[in-house]
């Protein structure tokens, strides 16, 4: 039995995940926080906020995410891949930085206008 903390919404519930019962998921109020807890313990994944460089903008970074999760081994990979990217500036919320992020369908998007 495995005990966590669920982070899909803020309220938190403590998960009681059983891998010996097909990851049975126990203490979640809502079917998100099930999901959650199997995901956990079988494939956990992540959405990644970081910056980029931005030239041309009112600063030097541009805060960009992923606009899915990601498996978590490959965080450091994808953060690595952001140290040589830079935009220019004129750019829109939700506009594509780099798409297809090592080949999982994730794009990192900016996330403020600049």
């Amino acid at each position: 039995m495995t005990d966590l903390i669920c982070i899909v919404c803020p309220k938190g519930c403590h998960l009681h995940v059983d891998e010996e019962n097909g990851y049975a998921v126990t203490g979640n109020s809502c079917p998100r926080g099930a999901d959650y807890g199997k995901k956990e313990l079988v494939n956990p994944t992540r959405v990644i906020t970081s910056t980029v460089k931005i030239t041309g903008g009112i600063h030097h970074r541009l805060p960009v995410k992923t606009d899915r999760d990601i498996p978590k081994a490959m965080i450091p990979e994808a953060i690595a891949l952001l140290n040589a990217v830079q935009v220019q500036s004129p750019v829109k919320v939700g506009d594509i930085v780099v798409k297809d992020v090592l080949g999982t369908g994730a794009n990192f998007v900016a996330s403020r206008d600049m």
